[in-house]
C-alpha cells in the first residue's frame, strides 16, 4: 500500500481504492408548517423551543429538507435560514435554497431592506408609543414600538398587547430593549424580574410577519404568521382585526 511519501519512478499502476462510506445521516423529523415556497426561497412557521441552528441535532435547519422541496435550480443547495429568531420566539423564518439566494437574502438583512414586525404581551404600565436606542452588546440598536391594547391583571398590575420594529439585528434586542424601560416581555426567564417571572407559558415575543421585494422575481412578499393560542387567551378581540 503506497502512502503520501511513496515515491513514483515510473511504470507503476496507482490503483485508488475508495472507502464506502458508512457514516449515517440522521433524519430529524420534526414537521414544519411552510407559509411560502418557491424555487428560491422559503417563508416557514418557527414553533417555539427549538433552536434555528447550532451543533445540536434539533434545529429548524436540520428539519428543513425533510419539510421543503428541492430546489430545480442549477445552484439549488442544502436549505439555510437567512436570519435568527430565539430559542423561545415563535413566528416567521426566511430560508434560502440555492447558493445565490442564500447570499442574497444575507445581503437584504444586512441592508436592512426587510421590513419585520413583531408581536410581545409585556408586563407594567407603559407610554403608547416610543422608540428604545439602548445599545446592546455596546452596539448601537434601535426599536420602535406601538401599544395596541391593556388589559388589568391581579398578578402583574397590567399587561400590553406591543408591536415592535427592530430597526437592528442585535441578538436578543427586543426583550434587553423592552426590559431596559421596565417593560420586560411575559415569560421572559432571562431578563425579567421577580417576582413577575411566569414558567411554564412560554415567551410571549412573535415574529409576525415578513415583507421585502423578492430579490429573484420582483414580486412583493409580505407573508404574516397566526398568534400562538397564549397570544389569543389574553387579547383575542385586538389581534382579530390584524
Amino acid at each position: 500500500m503506497a502512502t503520501t511519501a511513496t515515491l513514483i519512478h515510473g511504470g507503476e499502476t496507482i490503483i485508488l481504492t475508495l472507502q464506502e462510506d458508512t457514516s449515517t445521516n440522521k433524519r430529524l423529523d420534526f414537521p414544519l408548517k411552510v407559509l411560502y415556497e418557491d424555487d428560491y426561497l422559503a417563508i416557514i412557521h418557527k414553533p417555539g423551543g427549538i433552536l434555528v441552528s447550532g451543533n445540536g441535532f434539533k434545529t429548524i435547519t436540520h428539519a428543513l429538507p425533510q419539510n421543503l422541496k428541492q430546489s430545480p435550480l442549477e445552484d439549488a443547495a442544502k436549505p439555510q435560514p437567512a436570519h435568527r429568531l430565539d430559542y423561545a420566539t415563535t413566528g416567521v423564518l426566511l430560508i434560502g435554497k440555492t447558493s445565490n439566494s442564500i447570499r442574497v437574502l444575507n445581503e437584504l438583512f444586512e441592508n436592512k431592506t426587510i421590513s419585520k414586525t413583531y408581536f410581545a404581551v409585556t408586563i407594567g404600565k407603559m407610554q403608547t408609543q416610543g422608540i428604545i436606542t439602548n445599545e446592546v452588546d455596546s452596539k448601537e440598536s434601535k426599536s420602535s414600538y406601538n401599544v395596541l391594547a391593556k388589559l388589568n391583571s391581579d398578578r402583574f398590575g397590567k399587561l400590553n398587547l406591543v408591536q415592535l420594529n427592530p430597526h437592528t439585528g442585535r441578538r436578543h434586542q427586543l426583550r434587553i430593549h423592552l426590559a431596559s424601560i421596565g417593560n420586560p416581555i411575559l415569560g421572559d426567564k432571562t431578563y425579567g424580574k421577580e417576582p413577575f417571572i411566569l414558567n411554564g407559558k412560554g415567551l410571549y415575543l412573535h415574529a409576525y410577519s415578513l415583507q421585502f421585494t423578492h430579490p429573484f422575481t420582483n414580486e412583493n412578499i409580505h407573508i404574516k404568521d397566526a398568534f400562538p393560542e397564549r397570544f389569543q387567551k389574553l387579547f383575542a378581540d385586538q389581534l382579530a382585526t390584524l
